[in-house]
């Protein structure tokens, strides 16, 4: 009996030691598992971080070349010379490096490829660099727009490429686009950054050829800078009588025409206006058609075109009388009924288009009203822009990443 009871202990013990080897082999294969997932985990952790970095510097290649391009451009001295381009260029605060380079020229385009390289991770990503100038819009307003009864809003000089006909506020407040009965849209209605057009858009009967939606980004409506040069000219005075102005530039306290007077253009003329621009019934300010004349006015002070006067562009081409209104300008108000061919940025002003009065251009304003039957047409040609026009920027565009 003892015997038996001595080899039923050790058999217990055996078993119970087999079951402790058991546990170890088990224990060492989990955590050798354990330990290769985390090896793995981190390495996949690292390799993320890395393409993370890498494609933050490639972003902010692009970035930096695009800023470049456009401190460039602000020089006023364009040339297609040393454009911007860097190479194993070290990203601030991290380990990152970056390349980048512009290729092209003003009549080919110009392009930026940025690469960032992290690690082993390397991205590359480029886009196009187009000129975008201020009049993107047909009529932009930066809080208030009011289109009344059977006001419309259509557009010409557009190719079949060309983006929609576009309309817009950069507010995103209820009604502050105010639709009213008959007015008519041919294109889209865009409210600003983050705004639900439902309530930013008071629709009461108005048809919308194209779609509504909030702007992706926001639309930069930068103030105008007067020429130093066209400053420092010295004042004419005021404009009361007839003249005709042929001088290529020229400074003046105020522009306030009498019954029936009128100002001609002949030539490229730009004029800068201190105060205010005030023409009485039936006066006119003329640009020559026949000799390919054109308009630059830059206003200090207020514009009141009163029943019966006119802005007369015979050249019919928007883009040859432009009309910038300085910080200091607060209203526009146009009350002829005879038609207008240009394009306005006032964008602290509030401008008014009163009844009949048609239009051929863009506007770019603080808050913008047309009165009713008053029609507005956007020349599409005004987006075509130079590294000379008033206003104009490099934007990225067309996205590709390899």
């Amino acid at each position: 009996m003892k015997t038996l009871k001595r080899k039923t202990s050790l058999q217990r013990r055996g078993a119970a030691l087999a079951l402790v080897m058991v546990a170890v082999v088990v224990l060492l294969v989990v955590g050798t598992g354990l330990l290769n997932l985390g090896l793995h985990g981190r390495t996949f952790a690292m390799r993320t971080g890395d393409e993370i970095e890498a494609r933050c510097a490639a972003d902010a290649g692009l970035t930096k070349a695009l800023f470049e391009m456009n401190q460039k451009l602000q020089a006023e001295l364009w040339d297609d010379l040393s454009l911007p381009e860097a190479a194993d260029e070290l990203l601030a605060n991290c380990d990152a490096v970056i390349d980048y380079s512009v290729t092209g020229d003003f009549f080919a385009g110009y392009s930026v490829e940025a690469t960032g390289k992290s690690g082993r991770a390397t991205k590359t990503i480029g886009c196009s660099l187009p000129l975008q100038g201020l009049f993107e819009y047909a009529i932009y307003a930066k809080n208030d727009l009011d289109l009344k009864n059977s006001a419309s809003i259509d557009w010409y000089n557009y190719d079949d490429d060309d983006d929609s006909l576009k309309i817009g506020t950069g507010s995103t407040a209820a009604a502050v686009i105010t639709l009213k009965n008959e007015a008519i849209i041919n294109g889209d209605v865009v409210v600003g950054v983050g705004g639900n057009p439902d309530v930013v858009i008071q629709d009461n009967g108005a048809t919308i050829a194209g779609e509504t939606y909030a702007e992706t980004e926001e639309t930069p409506l930068p103030s105008i800078t007067l020429p130093g040069w066209l400053e420092s000219l010295p004042s004419g005075g005021t404009i009361e009588n007839d003249t005709t102005i042929t001088a290529a530039a020229g400074k003046y306290d105020e522009i306030d025409l009498k019954n029936g007077k009128k100002i001609k253009v002949e030539g490229n003329i730009t004029l800068y206006i201190i105060g205010d621009i005030t023409l009485d019934n039936s006066t006119e300010i003329e640009v020559d058609g026949d000799s390919g004349s054109s308009l630059v006015l830059y206003i200090g002070g207020n514009f009141e075109g009163k029943n019966g006067s006119t802005l007369n562009n015979k050249t019919e081409d928007a883009a040859k009388l432009k009309i910038y209104g300085l910080d200091s300008c607060q209203n526009m108000l146009f009350k002829n009924s005879s038609e207008l061919y240009g394009a306005i940025y006032a964008p602290n002003a509030d401008v008014i288009f009163y009844n009949s009065a048609a239009a051929y251009g863009a506007v770019v304003a603080k808050t913008f009203e047309q009165k009713n039957s008053a029609d507005f047409n956007y020349d599409a040609a005004l987006r075509d822009v130079t590294v000379d026009d008033e206003g104009v920027r490099f934007v990225a565009k067309r996205w590709q990443e390899q």
